[in-house]
């Protein structure tokens, strides 16, 4: 409410906390009314978490374990498979659209794994691209060389 005294308007306050411009309202009526004690006691908004802080670093623990350590055949998580974790680990259910929510309240980001075979040749694949490569590319005609594309009649 400082901002408010301050002079500025609800649309500035709401830009430079970054809230909707109805939450400063709805602040500024209960400041009028009941006063900045009242907007001390009222808490947190929102949902509260499902999860509490040592769970998610216990989630946290099993997903640097990997997916293979749930019975998975590959080292990829998978929203649903992060979904399956906490839901067995937990007994909380998250959608599987919602967990990245989760995943990116502790840091980690949606990253997919290079599909690169394991027996790709490095040196070879620069050798290919420096020598073989400009050989069967196409080169520019010469000018004044007609192309096959040519609508002109003879």
């Amino acid at each position: 409410m400082r901002l408010l005294r301050q002079g500025l308007n609800q649309s500035e306050v709401a830009r430079r906390l970054r809230v909707v411009r109805q939450s400063v309202a709805r602040w500024a009526a209960l400041d009028r009314h009941s006063g900045e004690r009242a907007l001390r006691q009222a808490g947190r908004a929102g949902r509260k978490p499902r999860l509490t802080e040592r769970q998610k670093t216990a989630l946290e623990q099993r997903l640097l374990a990997g997916p293979e350590r749930l019975g998975y055949d590959t080292s990829l998580w998978s929203s649903e498979r992060v979904a399956h974790l906490i839901e067995r680990e937990f007994g909380v259910r998250y959608h599987p659209g919602h967990v990245w929510k989760l995943l990116v309240s502790l840091g980690w980001s949606c990253q997919r794994p290079v599909g690169r075979a394991l027996e790709r040749n490095e040196r070879a694949i620069r050798h290919w691209k420096k020598v073989a490569w400009p050989d069967i590319k196409k080169k520019p005609k010469k000018s004044g060389e007609r192309s096959s594309f040519s609508t002109r009649v003879d």
